[in-house]
């Protein structure tokens, strides 16, 4: 137990150091090579242009103490290897904007390295059609959230860090020890970035980032187990027990976790879609862009963003230990929902 802890603590503290070290020396090489993502007051409302490459920030000191520390399996390369490739879909786009479809054949390829590696219902490849659909629709959609969140100074790496952090004391529940080790890399590096990251940022996250981190959380909750008795609902129904359940049992807990991307992925399909516009193209409709409208500051959106984490965080430890009533546990998320809703979107500006 003792080497555990010792690796564990080795392996934070270092990615931590190591990309305290590394962001200033990248900030400097993205200036030097005009790697800059420059104002066009419509989403980005930075005074001035801001060095990219926050992706390869985080990614560099996670990868080379993962090298130093971790018990490198066939599941894990193929992670690796999957949130690389995004990595590099990401700082292809970041240099020259890919068209909607380029960037997502991309992802794509990114998820097939997951399915491949067994993040997915099934551990056997292409073991079931539906079971690998649903995956890869998992994988997509978070990848997605992510990338849709990184719109302000710090956002994206704080829901992230929040989610990482719970997945991790998941991990440390389960005895899951190699899971926890990824993840405890993964949060000193992305603690580092955030240093930078926070308001007013001197570096940017970039497709690159938020593509790798959204990879990298939509894959994990997959290594750990969810407990099947969850939704034991009595149905005889083989669509439930082959498709809904299933589902159910593997995404919940992860989707409660990651609740605040998700809620903005939900939310832009939403407005996009009423005011007539393809969801993927880009638009001011990001619930921190509605925040700081009506007056709030970068770190009143973080803090609310930390709360709105927080806050689903303890309904998926509430439904993983079943420590209250599925009635009581819907009545809180329900909650959840209608604070976001009202904060956001119907609360009156004070004038």
């Amino acid at each position: 137990m003792h080497a555990v802890l010792l690796r564990h603590c080795f392996a934070g503290l270092t990615s931590f150091l190591l990309g305290l070290y590394l962001v200033p020396i990248v900030i400097k090489a993205a200036l030097k090579i005009g790697f800059m993502d420059a104002p066009d007051g419509r989403l980005k409302l930075q005074k001035q242009p801001v060095a990219y490459l926050g992706g390869v920030a985080i990614y560099i000191p996670f990868i080379t103490v993962l090298g130093l520390s971790f018990p490198f399996d066939n599941c894990v390369l193929w992670l690796l290897l999957g949130v690389t490739l995004l990595l590099f879909v990401g700082l292809i786009d970041d240099l020259k904007v890919l068209k909607p479809r380029q960037k997502f054949f991309g992802q794509f390829l990114a998820t097939l390295c997951f399915l491949k590696g067994g993040f997915s219902l099934k551990a056997p490849f292409m073991h079931s059609i539906m079971h690998c659909s649903a995956s890869l629709l998992w994988l997509l959609t978070v990848i997605n959230a992510l990338n849709l969140v990184d719109v302000m100074d710090g956002l994206c790496g704080t829901v992230a860090l929040c989610a990482a952090i719970v997945f991790f004391i998941f991990a440390l529940l389960q005895k899951a020890y190699t899971v926890s080790l990824l993840l405890i890399t993964f949060i000193g590096s992305l603690a580092a970035f955030l240093m930078y990251n926070k308001p007013n940022a001197r570096i940017y996250l970039g497709d690159a980032g938020s593509m790798f981190i959204g990879g990298f959380l939509a894959a994990v909750p997959l290594l750990l187990t969810w407990d099947p008795t969850i939704f034991s609902i009595s149905l005889s129904s083989v669509f439930y027990e082959s498709w809904i359940r299933p589902l159910c049992e593997i995404f919940f807990i992860p989707a409660l976790v990651l609740g605040v991307p998700l809620l903005e992925v939900i939310g832009l399909f939403i407005i996009r879609t009423k005011i007539g516009i393809p969801f993927y193209n880009g638009s001011p409709h990001h619930f921190s862009i509605y925040l700081q409208k009506r007056g709030w500051s970068k770190w009143g959106v973080l803090l609310f963003s930390v709360h709105a984490s927080i806050a689903m965080a303890l309904l998926a430890f509430l439904l993983a230990t079943r420590a209250v009533s599925f009635y009581v546990l819907l009545a809180g998320f329900l909650t959840v929902i209608a604070s976001w809703v009202y904060l956001i979107f119907l609360k009156k500006v004070s004038p």
